[in-house]
């Protein structure tokens, strides 16, 4: 007698079957195209050099910003150096925090499939706890029947 049969979460197994992604999948030619387009681009802006080359593009135009005034310089800022430089200054720093998200993503990910794996053990070692303790019992009313 079993005094108790364990059932698995019907997740383990799709888990199993399945790691976690980095990326959604891309379905369609176009979107394929599209997301590898876009990705390119992303990883080419998203770089401090990028941001380099930005500056070095908007300081060619600032000496005529200074010429031209006041509201042309604070043009230039808000409009060229801000916006160009910044761009890929907020990219680089957004893929440093997407990398951290990812890396504790990760983590979580594993943390719950060792969690799983310990819930497993201990599963194991009450079948085994049981099994010995059906052995006691059966043993017991061995021996205290008349």
């Amino acid at each position: 007698m079993k005094i108790y049969e364990h059932h698995p979460h019907p997740h383990i197994e799709t888990r199993k079957k399945r790691a976690p992604k980095p990326k959604a999948p891309q379905i369609g030619r176009m979107a394929r195209f599209n997301a590898f387009l876009g990705e390119g681009i992303t990883r080419g802006v998203g770089t401090m050099w990028c941001a380099y080359a930005f500056a070095i593009i908007a300081f060619i135009s600032l000496p005529e910003a200074i010429h031209a005034g006041t509201s042309a310089l604070i043009s230039w800022i808000a409009q060229t150096f801000l916006q160009l430089v910044l761009l890929s200054i907020i990219m680089v720093g957004q893929k440093v925090e997407g990398a951290a998200a990812d890396a504790r993503a990760d983590d979580t990910y594993k943390d719950a499939e060792a969690i799983l794996h310990e819930a497993l053990e201990i599963q194991k070692h009450l079948e085994a706890q049981d099994a010995c303790l059906q052995k006691l019992i059966e043993a017991y009313e061995k021996n205290a029947k008349p």
